[in-house]
């Protein structure tokens, strides 16, 4: 038996109650090296819960119910001691995994990935390894080498970034089905038409376009329709 001292200390920060409780068995089953110290629903708990427990990994979610968990990752890091953050997400925007390395993640997993290999990426992060892939790796080191230059190929990537998960989703479904009224739209997002309405005012402002249509060009030019729920 694998000493609780020396075990992988985890914090686990995901808006899926399931999620939370698959990844803990998995962990308790398959890891003896491993303990779930905490888990997380949102960013303001995730925060206090990393400040308590002070965990070596946060494997974490971007889209924390309609929050981006980018908005927070410098401040985890902080909070936590210093923890390596490792990115679970089911996202592929490589701008959005990028710009979580690019804030102090070590590395991205994807949520369709086997067990093992989410195990194994906790491993190779808590020794201080970068889990990236290498065509990833390369964006991240020119980003890094260069910044100014990929804000001048597209300043509108600096608009997208302000945009949080949820708006994200928002633009992905205009997209892939622009002509849908808000009410189809909300459904699909479960969320009231009034609601909707109000991300889209804040979308709008954001990448500075002025209806519907515009969007529909804005997220299209951009592949917004990439994003996964």
């Amino acid at each position: 038996m694998v000493q609780a001292e020396k075990r992988i200390r985890i914090l686990l920060v995901d808006d899926h109650k399931t999620l939370l409780w698959g990844l803990s068995r998995l962990i308790e089953s398959d890891a003896s090296h491993m303990i779930v110290v905490g888990t997380a629903r949102d960013c303001p708990s995730a925060i206090e819960m990393a400040a308590q427990v002070l965990p070596d990994v946060i494997l974490l979610d971007l889209d924390l119910g309609g929050c981006s968990s980018l908005d927070v990752l410098p401040e985890l890091l902080e909070k936590s001691g210093g923890a390596r953050i490792l990115i679970l997400s089911g996202t592929r925007d490589r701008d959005m995994l990028d710009n979580a390395i690019m804030r102090g993640a070590r590395g991205v997993v994807s949520k369709d990935e086997p067990a093992e290999t989410v195990l194994k990426a906790i491993e190779k992060v808590q020794e201080g390894e970068l889990w990236l892939d290498g065509v990833a790796l390369s964006r991240v080191f020119e980003a890094m080498r260069n910044p100014q230059a990929s804000r001048r190929q597209d300043p509108d990537l600096d608009k997208i970034a302000q945009l949080t998960a949820k708006e994200r989703r928002i633009c992905s479904l205009i997209a892939t089905g622009g002509g849908a009224v808000n009410k189809a739209l909300a459904q699909q997002l479960f969320i009231s038409e009034h609601t909707l309405r109000n991300h889209l005012t804040q979308i709008y402002h954001k990448l500075g376009v002025s209806n519907r249509l515009d969007l529909y060009v804005f997220a299209t030019k951009h592949r917004l329709d990439q994003v996964d729920a």
